[in-house]
């Protein structure tokens, strides 16, 4: 059984930061792509940042500079440092991981789905 438990939301003030986590059991991690997604009330979810197996990333115009997306595969864990927090990224985060760049990054398809964790920005 394949889970992906994120953690590290919070309440934070503009301009702080929070790191948010996302561990991964079973065998979900083999997956070609891990990405951080949010969704906002009201707004469709939207791609924040993915990684690829061999470290390449990219980024949301509206994150770059600002948060860095990376991974630990002998944790099977990946991980969304967010700096410079802005009102706006306050939304629902969830972790994916799956196997085509162009299904998650343009269309939020997924093999699996983390439950979200919450970041409130003020």
């Amino acid at each position: 059984h394949v889970q992906l438990v994120e953690s590290g939301g919070g309440s934070v003030q503009a301009g702080g930061s929070l790191r948010l986590s996302c561990a991964s059991s079973g065998n979900s991690f083999s997956r070609n792509y891990m990405a951080w997604f949010r969704q906002a009330p009201g707004k469709e979810r939207e791609g924040v940042a993915i990684i690829n197996s061999d470290g390449v990333t990219t980024y949301a115009d509206s994150v770059k500079g600002r948060f860095t997306i990376s991974k630990d595969n002998d944790k099977q864990s990946q991980y969304l440092q967010m700096d410079g927090l802005k009102p706006g990224d306050t939304a629902m985060y969830y972790c994916a991981v799956g196997s085509s760049l162009l299904q998650m990054w343009f269309h939020q398809i997924a093999d699996y789905w983390g439950q979200g964790t919450q970041v409130t920005v003020s």
